[in-house]
């Protein structure tokens, strides 16, 4: 059988096609071009909706009903006949919502939903090969199914749990009624975040719809004491301006950077049999780097078009600035210059890894680390280089966890140390996130462990080598948190 041409490959999608000739006129798949469009259609539908939908012209159900239809259309637009996959989960889910005993419902949407999401993501893998011809709608269903475990969690805690179990943050997002069926479906299916996410809280999206959203955060001031009367009415268009501008550069060099170096690279012949081990390692952090644009591109882009609708004010900083910030999945400064895997990580994926912590670490009464990497694992998909990434993970992380608790006080006594201290710690998180994250990217086990042989296992044996012979000391520089804290794990 002849193999089939590249450009015929980008044409295969169950979405639109309305884009094909500027798929061919740009070079790039089809699916990627439906999305870059719906994401560009949502911006400008965002504005008009923050303008002449706003919560003082209309009302929560003209708000709710025009973002999920044009949610809904989004999705079909992209996934075509794939979207049905995300119809059903939410009609499941709400099922259960109304159904189920507050006692259990957060069980039983969890199980729901992340089964039904695994069922997908091994389809997909395995009966067609990998995903190579098929539309990724996986995206939106792993959206949604953060969503739809928020929201049951938070149902659990507001109806089913009694207020002084909960930590500060759970009472604060508990939410005491069910939500309606239209409510449920803007929610989940609403355009600003449909397609590429974030997730947010249902109270922070209803209080959003219903125009209370900015209101709350500015009571959290006195705004007497800064010379204010009345309430400020802080706008979004600055912040928009400078995310599309971050988008603007990550396209630019998803086009010429992630082309030039592609993930493909590091199981070339070159590299696994001829490159010395240093030169390995520097090309490995260069094609890592090279792949990060398209997540800032999608990431920068999603946190603008909300937005732009109004929704993700976090309230005023320290300096006196208004902040929309509320939903960002990213901070690309920190990430680019974190000293430490816990750092990064907590920049990187800003709302899934919230989620993770809602759902999981605060909550389960054994192994939350452990626990909460095997979740993330299974909620990314069941591709085999994840789990090699998300193993190697722990073991990171617990080794770096343990070189700090046992050396970083030594480097504390002056500038000059703690800025050896920095210098060294950047360069050694950069290698390492380079190294443990290759394997997601190259997806199967035979690249992942080609790759990690020709790396000689390295940072495998150091971290076991930490871990063996270091104590594992407490860190006696953080102050412990009070009982009430969220951090504080329950068991439900």
């Amino acid at each position: 059988m002849a193999a089939q041409s590249p450009s015929s490959l980008s044409y295969r999608t169950t979405g639109s096609t309305c884009l094909h000739p500027l798929s061919q006129l740009l070079g790039i798949p089809l699916d990627q071009v439906n999305f870059v469009a719906c994401q560009l259609v949502a911006l400008f539908a965002a504005f008009w909706f923050r303008t002449y939908l706003s919560p003082g012209k209309t009302s929560p159900l003209a708000r709710h009903t025009f973002a999920t239809i044009f949610g809904i259309y989004f999705v079909i637009f992209c996934f075509g006949w794939y979207s049905a996959h995300l119809f059903v989960l939410v009609l499941m889910c709400y099922g259960i919502m109304v159904t189920a005993s507050v006692s259990n419902i957060h069980r039983y949407s969890f199980f729901v939903a992340m089964g039904y999401l695994t069922i997908c993501h091994i389809s997909r893998i395995y009966i067609f090969h990998y995903g190579i011809l098929t539309t990724d709608f996986s995206g939106p269903l792993m959206i949604v199914t953060q969503k739809i475990t928020t929201l049951a969690f938070q149902v659990h805690d507001g109806l089913g749990r009694r207020a002084e179990d909960l930590s500060a943050e759970q009472h604060r997002l508990a939410v005491k009624v069910k939500p309606s069926f239209l409510e449920y479906l803007s929610y989940l299916l609403n355009f600003m975040s449909v397609i590429a996410g974030p997730c947010n809280n249902f109270k922070d999206y209803v209080a959003f719809i219903e125009g209370r959203h900015i209101h709350m955060k500015l009571l959290e001031v006195n705004w007497k004491e800064k010379g204010f009367h009345t309430l400020p009415e802080p706008s979004p268009t600055g912040a928009v301006i400078h995310k599309l501008c971050v988008t603007l550069v990550s396209l630019l060099l998803f086009l010429t950077l992630t082309k030039t170096f592609p993930v493909t690279c590091l199981v070339d012949d070159w590299f696994v049999h001829r490159a010395d081990f240093l030169t390995r390692l520097g090309y490995l952090y260069v094609v890592m780097q090279a792949s990060k644009p398209k997540y800032y591109l999608a990431w920068t882009l999603a946190d603008a078009v909300n937005n732009a609708a109004g929704f993700g004010f976090s309230g005023v900083d320290q300096n006196g600035n208004f902040c929309w910030d509320l939903l960002s999945n990213l901070n690309i400064w920190k990430i680019e210059t974190a000293t430490s895997f816990k750092m990064y990580l907590g920049n990187w994926n800003i709302q899934t890894a919230t989620w993770l912590k809602r759902v999981c670490y605060e909550r389960v009464p054994w192994y939350p680390t452990v626990l909460t990497f095997i979740l993330s694992a299974l909620w990314h998909g069941v591709y085999p280089g994840y789990y090699f990434t998300f193993l190697t993970g722990i073991l990171v992380t617990v080794a770096a966890r343990t070189v700090r608790n046992n050396c970083r006080h030594y480097f504390l006594s002056s500038k000059a140390l703690k800025a050896v201290y920095d210098a060294v710690t950047w360069a050694v998180t950069q290698l390492a996130v380079s190294y443990t994250v290759a394997p997601f990217l190259l997806l199967a086990v035979e690249p992942a462990v080609s790759l990690y042989k020709s790396m000689y296992f390295y940072l495998h044996i150091i971290c076991l080598l930490i871990i063996l012979f270091l104590p594992i000391r407490p860190h006696t520089h953080i102050q412990r948190q009070p009982q009430n804290s969220v951090n504080k794990k329950k068991t439900d």
